[in-house]
């Protein structure tokens, strides 16, 4: 119980911290599968690489850029970075099946991306309707289902690097796990903030997953 309240009494410097982390950690993986692409000039690091940067921005822009009498600005774009970044993570595993012609020039601005980019200004657009973040969690759960449904596929079919699919496969239901918990903290807690201790927890948990996972193909 007083652990409990140490933890609410300082949940500033808490969420500081845990958002300083989590952009550490992204900002360390977007430079590592960089390093990556180049080596490889595989398309799917690309977008892992995008989700990632988009990531790191948007916990930047959520727990640092929260400028007073801007709120609207920046719930809108910590919410297009965010929806942005599942997106780019789901097209990373299905890139080949869009892409079987020439390579793109830009990762960010390309025809199929640019679908992305418009779903999620409509996204914001009704969560700013509604003025809640009803469309953000849907989105993502929608997204992380199917990236994890990829993802278990992918592992079934392949014999080849089955040891990085499985831990890929891992993380996709984990990160769908942490958007579950982050709606079901939202629409029926009310951002209990003891709750909240625990998402920031569970959150940083899957983000290191993604690191191991990403320092372990540097490695080799």
């Amino acid at each position: 119980m007083e652990t409990l309240t140490w933890i609410i009494q300082n949940k500033e410097f808490i969420k500081i911290f845990y958002a300083l982390s989590i952009v550490l950690i992204c900002a360390i993986i977007t430079i590592k599968s960089n390093r990556i692409y180049k080596l490889s000039l595989h398309e799917g690091i690309r977008y892992f690489r995008n989700a990632f940067f988009f990531f790191g921005l948007g916990f930047l822009t959520r727990y640092f850029l929260n400028i007073e009498g801007f709120s609207f600005l920046t719930k809108a774009v910590f919410e297009f970075f965010f929806v942005m970044a599942g997106f780019f993570l789901l097209y990373s595993l299905v890139w080949k099946k869009f892409e079987t012609g020439k390579t793109s020039h830009s990762s960010l601005f390309n025809g199929k991306i640019f679908i992305f980019y418009v779903m999620t200004f409509i996204i914001i657009y009704l969560d700013y309707l509604w003025n809640n973040y009803y469309f953000l969690f849907a989105s993502q759960i929608l997204t992380f289902i199917f990236a994890f449904a990829i993802s278990l596929n992918n592992y079934k079919e392949k014999g080849k690097n089955r040891k990085f699919l499985k831990f890929y496969l891992i993380a996709m239901l984990l990160t769908l796990f942490a958007w579950v918990l982050n709606a079901l903290s939202g629409w029926l807690l009310s951002w209990n903030q003891g709750t909240l201790i625990l998402i920031y927890l569970f959150n940083t948990i899957v983000f290191l997953l993604f690191l191991y996972g990403i320092v372990k193909v540097t490695q080799k």
